[in-house]
């Protein structure tokens, strides 16, 4: 495209074994939207990230009006006309609208040592006017509606306009995964409105908002742009197909291992419900089930997986263990019920990074494996040996701090440590994010041992062709509701596209 503001041009960007951009390229033109689409896990984030300066690529160039810049930090892209509007809110509940819009730019309203509150608050005002949201600048954060709270990260957004010279780029990243249709209306409003000033970039996982909004898309998969085309030539169908790509390979899950489920019921859920969560979710988990929850971010399954580990309390509905009412208010509540949670961020939440493998794989065990109070190091450390061996956890060395593993290694600890622990409801966050290709095999293996012995498993995936290879039965979830479930037996598996459809 000629005359293209920001261009992206041939990066990559690996970490670890996982390369999460291999040879993007994206052209942005003036006064334009672009469209961005793909699965969780396709790199639109990290993509984002080296747009905002918080990656630097690790080969390829940026290009902003036809020159090469280094991004080095979030301000060097502020300094280029850059912004973000994120999708987790960056704004401080606790100071005013015009505090949070000039966070970082206070020094232009500095005299003397003191802050001129008059004229930030006509300056905020002003940024305001932009996005046409009539509220006093000198409100509390916390006073605003969630649409409101979007609409000053807009203006907030907007003030690059006042600081550079040439034209800005604003990034929207799932700006209406929880505003209702008339907000959202607003919003798609303001930002046509300002398009003589600004181009934008949407991140959105509703492809019909996107179609909506945008001049032209593009369609990223495993890390690549796999397709670019005028918003006007595409259709919901196309793009969920370009979206998915290839089918999945049946052995690659072990779909060979999966056996039928026919224990009692495990964990059953009755109308579950935490406020500006999720809601009205109902199901029943059996022993020997593999239960995958699908949606995209923002969809509600990430609540339901953090109130079934303790993490997000219920505020409506009820749950069940065994048959019984249970409340899981904490992770050892949960725990104490026999239910095991592998987290998605497992080196904040799935280990002590510090500590040893042979300490982590039997920490939730602690309390068996002693003897009068006492715990024998002999007995740990043979353990923790067994475990090593049966995962082929690289290196051996049942000293070395789980911090020192590679996350394949890590998260095999991890599983070591609820299955060991004899949990027999498995709560697996996805289990292989970050994992190269072996490691996902292996997590596959265990997922299916387990299944064999009765442990249930609620899972939630990276991938659709994940979520589909491994469940015996899937709950799509979309806008925090459930929209539809799907048996999933080998040779009767639903398609991906069977399942966008309710997703998104």
């Amino acid at each position: 495209m000629s005359g293209a503001v920001l261009t992206l041009e041939g990066v990559s960007k690996t970490f670890g074994a996982v390369r999460a951009l291999d040879d993007v390229s994206i052209e942005i033109g003036r006064n334009e939207v672009v469209g961005l689409v793909g699965e969780n896990g396709a790199g639109k984030s990290t993509l984002m990230k080296i747009f905002s300066g918080v990656y630097q690529p690790d080969a390829g160039r940026i290009l902003h009006e036809g020159t090469a810049i280094v991004l080095r930090s979030p301000l060097d892209a502020a300094r280029a006309g850059i912004g973000m509007v994120h999708q987790e809110q960056s704004l401080l509940l606790n100071i005013s609208v015009a505090e949070n819009i000039y966070l970082g730019r206070e020094a232009a309203f500095i005299r003397f040592g003191a802050i001129n509150w008059r004229a930030m608050h006509a300056a905020a005002r002003r940024q305001l006017e932009k996005v046409n949201l009539d509220i006093d600048p000198a409100r509390r954060a916390d006073s605003l509606t969630f649409a409101e709270r979007q609409m000053v990260e807009l203006a907030k957004a907007l003030v690059l306009e006042e600081e550079t010279e040439g034209h800005i780029v604003v990034f929207l990243d799932e700006p209406t995964s929880v505003l209702e249709q008339a907000e959202i209306d607003i919003l798609f409003s303001r930002v046509r409105a300002l398009r003589s000033r600004a181009s934008f970039v949407f991140v959105s996982h509703r492809i019909d908002e996107i179609l909506n909004l945008s001049d032209r898309v593009y369609v990223m998969k495993d890390g690549a742009v796999v397709a670019a085309m005028p918003a006007a030539e595409a259709s919901e169908a196309t793009l969920h197909r370009l979206m998915v790509g290839a089918g999945r390979r049946a052995e690659y899950y072990r779909e060979d291992r999966q056996q039928a489920y026919a224990g009692p019921i495990a964990l059953a859920a009755k109308q579950l419900g935490c406020a500006g969560h999720y809601r009205d979710v109902t199901f029943d988990l059996h022993e020997g089930e593999v239960l995958a929850i699908a949606g995209v971010i923002g969809s509600g399954r990430e609540g339901v997986v953090r109130t079934l580990a303790g993490l997000l309390p219920q505020t409506e509905g009820r749950l069940e263990r065994d048959g019984r009412p249970a409340v899981f208010r904490t992770p050892d509540e949960a725990v104490r019920q026999g239910v095991g949670y592998v987290p998605q961020e497992r080196r904040v939440e799935g280990l002590v990074l510090p500590m040893s493998m042979t300490q982590n794989i039997t920490l939730p065990s602690l309390r068996r494996m002693a003897h009068w109070g006492v715990l024998g190091s002999s007995g740990e450390r043979a353990l923790a040996r067994d475990w090593v061996k049966r995962l082929s956890i690289r290196p051996p060395n049942i000293d070395l701090p789980c911090g020192n593993l590679s996350g394949g290694n890590q998260q095999k600890v991890v599983l070591a440590k609820w299955i060991e622990a004899g949990v027999r409801v498995l709560i697996l966050d996805h289990p292989t994010r970050g994992l190269d290709v072996g490691a996902k095999q292996d997590v596959y293996d265990l997922v299916r041992t387990v299944s064999e012995q009765g442990v249930a498993v609620l899972l939630t995936a990276d991938t659709l062709e994940e979520t589909i290879g491994l469940a015996h039965t899937i709950l799509v979830m979309r806008d925090g509701a459930i929209t539809q479930r799907f048996e999933a037996t080998p040779g009767s598996k639903p398609a991906q596209l069977d399942l966008i459809q309710y997703m998104v």
